[in-house]
Order: C-alpha cells, then structure tokens, then sequence
C-alpha cells in the first residue's frame, strides 16, 4: 500500500465515523449539473456489473444531458445490458402533500407507471422518523469491482439544477451545485454504506416498499476488501445517521467495526476540525448557513485572521425565512449578526445578469468547504443541525493541494470572472470580498454585475425587505 501523502497535515482527519482516512484515491471535483449527470451518465454506460443509487429529491420533468431522457431511461437501459441496478428511494408523506412531484415516495400511480415501463431495476424506499429526510445523493459504478467509482455530492435530480457552468440567465430556474467523482479505496465506503442503507431499508418487507413488490429483491453483501489504488489522494468518507436508524455493525473493508446503531455525527465533526485548524483561509458554499456550532468556530478563526468567504442562496431557503420571522428564535441570529464585525468576512450571492435593472438570483445548492488550499469536503450535508444530527448524509474530504487549488481556481473563475491560479488562496477570497461589495452597489443601482457574486449583510439575510 502507497505511504500516506497527506497535504494540510495540520488539519486533523476524524476518528468519530465508520470509516478511516485512505491513501491512494483519484477523485475530480464535478461543478454544476450538466457536466456532473453526463459523466455520470457516461459512467453507467460504461459499466459492467453494477449501477447503485441514493435518490432523496427527484422532481417532475427532470432529464439527463444530452438527449438521454429520465432516470428512468437511463437506469432501464442499464437493466437491458443485464448490469445489476438498484435504487434507494426516500420516502415521505409529508414532504409528498406539502410539494408533491419533487420526489419519487412510490406512490401507486408512480408505481403503475414503473409497470407500464416495464421497469426492471431493482428499489427500496427508506423513511425516517419525524420526517427527517434521507437525504444522500450517491452513484456507485461497478460495485467490488477493480473499476469501481463512486459519485457523491448534493445534486437533486432537478430540471434546474441540469444546467451549464456559467449560469446564463433561465427563467426556469438555476441552481449551482458540485459532485465528486471517486476512484480507490475510498469507493468502497461508500459501497459499505449502499449495502447498510439497502438491507435496512425500512419498508422493504412493505408491500409497497421495494419494487417490483416487497421481498423480492435480495439483501447485499458487504464489501470485504477495498478497491486498488488508483492516485495519490487521501479521502475520509463521512457520514450523518441517525442513532437507532440501522443495526448493523459489519466491518467496513479493512476490519472497523463501529456501532452504527448509537448513530454518527462525523460530518459535523470533520468540519469542526478543519475550521478550527485553519490558518489562512475558508471558503463555504451552501444552502445555508444555520449551524451554532459553525458560526462560533468561524468566529473564532476570523478573530485569529483567517480570510473566510461563505456563499448561499441569495433567495434563503423557506425554513430559514420562516425562523427569521419567529421572534421566539430572534437570539439564533446573534451569532450570524455577530460576522458583520469582521472586515475579512463575506457573505455572498450570485446572480446573472438579466438585462438593464435585471438580475436571476442562482439558488446555491452546493454543500462543500475549502479550507488553506489544501483540504476540502463535498457532499450533501448542510450547514445546519437538522444535516448534522438527523438526516442521513454523506461527505467526502480530501487533502490534496493541487485538487483543491484547481477547484477553487473554477469556482471563482465562475463566481467572479476573473483567473486567480496566480494568486493564493487568502488574496483570492480577499478578491472575491472586494469583488462582492463593489457587485452589491453595483446591483443597489441597477447596474450590470462584474462576474455573479454579491455581498449580502449578514445581519439581513433572510430578513423581510425594508420599507
């Protein structure tokens, strides 16, 4: 096995998850929907033996790149090809009368239309307590195989988020959002985690928990060997679970055990850990920006000058609309409010430029940190306790310097329109402040942005707007 090379030493790597740090991985950072869904697609294509996926939101009128057609089509095709495909659905009756059509709970008539298709993939659907959502968006190729490769990330199967790099103005929405694709040892991990999450599927003996009909899909075995190697990547897989939500303790490739029925937090903890051991600079993108526990630790490394940039949906997310109207939680914003002390701190947006005076705000669906040039996680955990604590998630962090230097190089080269590989990683998010504020006054008198992003005043966001 390759000795560990692992960049961004000072940032400490958890114990607290079922699964360990592993050397050797290849992995690319996938940024916006169409390109991430058609190397996926290329992927499923290309595969032998076996296509697995996590679905936790898949909206009506959602296709894939290129002419492919739905999930449907794709994962049928893959069946005709004789390859092994399984998919693990969330289920909710709640989120399915609030929104109905922005995921697939199996319902009757979803279930006549998989038979009018003649589907022959293999599903379970999964529920959580308190309608807590299995909320895991994962892709695994060739399970066991030498040619394994997994995909994990926070891409909802969404018209909206299948769009390009660049975000041109849609009025039909536009959602920004990373995936990662993984070859190595690390795959196998997340191959550990299908077979948990399918053999324990809650309503797998329901009769209308698995398709074609309950029973009749077989359990999984896990995995008991890693997959080669593949570069020279350390990645650590990370998870949230529920406590209580499965029992099963078999070892993951290599011989951990954990107690996966006392649940598992090491998301929140990996990210506790890189905040607190950064030294230069942090870069957030995500759908929120809700956890106490973050806020305090971003505090603090912007009191001992670390540089930090934290991008979210201009347009907040509905939860946090309605708490920002609740005066009962009015002290859960201190906090947040508190930032707005620090020069070296910005919260952004970004918007394309629509026309004179018009701007589409790009929903920020992303959930991914960079901290020092050197460590990065990417998944679908959000900034949030609900991520943290209840629903079920899952990250994978890297500490690689060129890979995480390339990826911040793309995304600012999206957000502002400008190349900082020149420039390192503190004057990058120095530029992206300074590019951000002249943007916000720029927007406040109509006119045209330089590059998407824009300040917003923390102590504001979420706020009703001012008479």
């Amino acid at each position: 096995m390759t000795a560990m090379k692992r960049e961004a030493a000072h940032i400490p790597h958890v114990e607290s998850g079922s699964y360990p740090l592993r050397a050797g991985n290849q992995l690319r950072p996938l940024v916006d929907g169409e390109p991430a869904f058609r190397t996926i697609c290329r992927a499923v294509e290309s595969a032998r033996r076996s296509v697995w996926v996590t679905v936790a939101f898949l909206k009506e009128g959602f296709e894939m790149p290129d002419g492919r057609g739905s999930i449907f089509d794709v994962l049928d095709a893959a069946v005709a090809r004789g390859l092994d495909v399984r998919v693990l659905f969330w289920r909710s009756s709640q989120q399915e009368e609030e929104e109905p059509g922005v995921h697939f709970p199996g319902t009757e008539a979803q279930r006549a239309m998989l038979a009018e298709r003649g589907s022959r993939f293999l599903a379970r659907w999964d529920v959580l307590p308190g309608e807590l959502c299995h909320h895991q968006k994962s892709w695994l190729i060739d399970a066991a195989a030498n040619e394994e490769v997994a995909f994990v990330g926070g891409i909802n199967l969404d018209p909206a988020s299948a769009v390009s790099p660049g975000h041109p103005p849609r009025e039909s929405g536009n959602i920004h959002d990373v995936y990662l694709e993984l070859h190595g040892p690390a795959a196998s991990d997340v191959h550990h985690n299908f077979v948990q999450r399918w053999n324990e599927a809650s309503e797998r003996m329901s009769e209308d928990g698995a398709w074609p009909r309950a029973g009749a899909c077989d359990d999984l075995l896990f995995p008991t060997r890693v997959s080669p190697e593949r570069g020279e990547v350390p990645v650590q897989v990370t998870r949230t679970v529920r406590p209580d939500t499965y029992a099963s303790q078999h070892p993951t490739p290599g011989g951990r055990a954990f107690a996966i029925a006392r649940g598992e937090s090491s998301v929140l903890d990996q990210y506790l850990a890189a905040i607190d051991a950064a030294r230069r600079s942090i870069y957030f993108e995500d759908q929120v920006i809700a956890s106490p526990r973050v806020i305090e630790r971003l505090d603090a490394a912007l009191e001992r000058g670390v540089a930090v940039v934290f991008l979210v949906p201009a347009d907040a997310h509905p939860a946090f609309l309605a708490a920002r109207r609740n005066p009962a939680l009015a002290t859960f914003f201190e906090p947040l409010h508190a930032l707005a002390r620090f020069e070296d701190f910005c919260l952004a947006g970004i918007a394309s430029n629509a026309g004179p005076g018009r701007y589409h705000d790009i929903y920020v669906h992303a959930k991914i940190a960079l901290v020092d040039d050197a460590w990065a996680t990417i998944g679908s955990t959000n900034v949030a306790d609900r991520s943290f604590l209840g629903d079920t998630e899952l990250n994978a962090s890297f500490w690689h310097g060129p890979t995480v230097r390339a990826l911040r190089v793309e995304l600012l080269h999206e957000h502002l329109g400008v190349d900082t590989k020149d420039l390192d990683d503190a004057d990058s998010l120095h530029l992206y402040r300074e590019t951000a504020r002249k943007n916000a006054a720029l927007r406040a008198d109509g006119e045209k942005l330089s590059g998407l992003a824009f300040e917003i005043d923390p102590r504001r966001y979420g706020c009703e707007p001012e008479p």
